[in-house]
């Protein structure tokens, strides 16, 4: 028996969960030196929440109508164009440190990346929550 596909709202609320726990880790490095262990869980962390959000983009442009995408960076650019984010070279330099991020680096290769987590992705996220909230809710 085949199940249905999450809905929009489903998928929203499992990014909701997601950025909530991201929100954690990073207020939480806030704090602390940020030891090898912690940097890569908050990666995964953030990973999860913006995998999440793709998901809720593709659903909500899905209903809408518009799609398939060939990948991340053509459903940022059509989240974009469709006014579900604001800011889309910052999202897409989002997608890119994603790919070419690499855990067998050394830590300290991956600083830009948990600053840019830290200080960047996660108020693109958290602006993308609040616009989805408007659009859904």
């Amino acid at each position: 028996m085949k199940s249905l596909p999450p809905s929009c709202e489903q998928c929203f609320e499992q990014f909701k969960v997601a950025l909530e726990d991201l929100r954690l880790f990073v207020q939480q490095s806030k704090n602390k030196e940020l030891s090898e262990v912690y940097s890569r869980e908050l990666i995964a962390n953030f990973e999860v929440a913006h995998e999440l959000a793709l998901k809720v983009i593709k659903t909500y442009l899905k209903n809408q109508g518009k799609g398939p995408f060939s990948g991340s960076r053509d459903l940022t650019v059509e989240a974009f164009h469709a006014d579900l984010i604001d800011d889309g070279k910052e999202w897409l330099d989002m997608v890119i440190d994603r790919i070419q991020y690499n855990p067998i680096y050394a830590l300290d290769t991956q600083r830009k990346f948990l600053d840019n987590i830290c200080h960047k992705y996660i108020q693109l996220l958290e602006k993308f929550e609040d616009t989805m909230e408007k659009k859904l809710y």
